[in-house]
């Protein structure tokens, strides 16, 4: 029998280029931030194009607004629709959030935040319709990520779980799970078991979203900060979350899992570590489905 193939990623950073050209590590997968490489003619558009050579891509967007009622930037999806044109990315990604806002006489703003919106029915609307016209032009489902949140608001007709669930239903999409940003929003909480909590999220998700919604998972370190947890992928993984990783791929099945790294980057062998990590999770939930699947045959 064939070795599976890897299903464990890493964030590629600039300043890990060289190294990681040099050593070619044995992952499934890296993931860009998409922004970084609209730029067809730049040095960071040629490291990419010889990445893609070696690994599937993994785009991710951080400036796509999905949640902004005044719609999203034309420009922006133009110049995204390009890159995926040119890299043929295994998946694209963004986030429920908005950022961009009427503003008086100067037109549209784009705040430089990944702002939450509300589980309402109007905003889910807004969400699946930009979704749909993003999708329309790349010719391809995105996988939409769930957030970090400082702030909830006081309107709400779904939970998290059932939102995104009836978004992907809406305009088959799939879900990027991030299990360290629903670490950070139960801590921030206050839960009073913040595993058991972002558990029983995940559970919830598997029992009203369609099977397969979930694309990806993201794992990531997070930072105590004047009495805020703060998403700002700058550390190890935390054990809490690979607790709840641990439960999400038994309800979910093998996905492709990232280590995502943004801030005080280490060095590239411990960033590869954490992947290794992701990845023999995958592959024993991935044994286990064989070979259930096996003695039911």
């Amino acid at each position: 029998m064939q070795p599976a193939h890897p299903m464990n990623g890493i964030g590629l950073r600039q300043p890990h280029y060289r190294e990681f050209r040099a050593a070619r590590p044995t992952l499934g997968f890296v993931e860009v931030h998409s922004e970084n490489f609209f730029n067809p003619h730049d040095a960071a558009a040629q490291v990419l194009a010889a990445v893609r050579q070696d690994y599937a891509i993994s785009l991710h967007g951080v400036g796509l607004a999905l949640g902004s009622a005044c719609g999203v930037d034309d420009a922006h999806v133009e110049r995204l629709a390009a890159l995926v044109e040119r890299i043929d990315p295994v998946r694209v990604s963004d986030h429920a959030s908005f950022a961009r806002a009427p503003w008086s006489q100067r037109g549209i703003i784009h705040a430089n935040d990944l702002l939450p919106i509300a589980f309402t029915h109007d905003s889910l609307d807004i969400l699946c319709s930009n979704v749909e016209q993003v999708q329309e032009r790349l010719k391809r489902p995105l996988l939409v990520e769930n957030l970090s949140a400082y702030l909830d608001f006081a309107e709400r007709d779904f939970s998290e779980p059932q939102f995104l669930a009836e978004l992907g239903r809406r305009t088959g999409c799939g879900l990027l799970l991030d299990v360290n940003n629903l670490m950070v929003n139960a801590l921030n909480a206050h839960e009073a078991d913040p595993v058991q909590s972002v558990c029983d999220w995940i559970d919830e998700l598997a029992h009203v979203a369609t099977p397969g919604l979930v694309g990806e998972i993201h794992l990531a370190g997070f930072s105590a900060q004047e009495g805020l947890i703060i998403d700002d992928h700058s550390a190890l993984v935390s054990e809490p979350v690979w607790l709840a990783c641990r439960h999400a791929l038994q309800r979910l099945g093998p996905v492709p899992t990232l280590i995502e790294w943004d801030e005080r980057l280490p060095a590239l062998s411990v960033l590869l570590g954490e992947a290794a990590k992701a990845e023999a999770l995958c592959a024993a939930h991935r044994d286990a489905r064989i070979a259930v699947e096996g003695a039911a045959a």
